[in-house]
């Protein structure tokens, strides 16, 4: 008995795929389709981003985007993170961003917490990918990971109307009451 192997996807597969407001990405090879996002979720995404382009986009550290935007991290790897913070220019083509953020940031939704905390952490760690937030949004928390020989570390959490403050950034402070409002 003979089995036709799957070949795994790329990013021309997705590129090929409907525009029709479903999240596609591809992680190993294998199409996730997901609905798009709650309101709550969105209003926590952009509250984050204008915390994180007041640090890094005004220090001239990196440039913050938010999704939809196809993340390359390798051949069968594309992703959309809600946030991501692009510390080399370089990665930035015309049609994607092209190789590892500096940071990503997942922000977790009952559909998707599940593969967000362990597919989509595996596959940013095994591409090189040196920091993952989780924000979840139901217990107003925040997990900051850092990427290690073996996969990710946690380096800094909070949770409630605290500050986040992380290790690696001087100076940058995240208000978390302004996230949950």
């Amino acid at each position: 008995m003979s089995h036709a192997l799957t070949p795994k996807l790329g990013y021309d597969d997705l590129a090929d795929m409907p525009d029709d407001g479903l999240t596609r990405e591809i992680l190993d090879g294998e199409l996730v389709v997901t609905p798009s996002p709650a309101p709550i979720h969105q209003r926590v995404s952009r509250r984050l981003q204008r915390q994180l382009e007041a640090y890094f986009e005004a220090g001239g550290l990196g440039e913050v985007f938010n999704a939809p935007l196809d993340t390359i991290l390798g051949p069968h790897d594309v992703v959309e993170p809600d946030l991501l913070v692009v510390t080399d220019p370089a990665t930035i083509s015309r049609r994607a961003i092209e190789g590892p953020p500096g940071l990503v940031v997942e922000i977790l939704s009952p559909s998707t917490a599940g593969r967000d905390r362990t597919v989509k952490t595996r596959r940013y760690a095994a591409a090189g990918v040196r920091h993952c937030w989780l924000v979840d949004v139901e217990n107003h928390r925040i997990e900051c990971l850092r990427l290690a020989h073996d996969g990710y570390t946690l380096v800094a959490s909070a949770d409630g109307a605290g500050a986040l403050i992380h290790p690696d950034w001087p100076g940058l402070t995240i208000d978390l009451s302004d996230l949950w409002r």
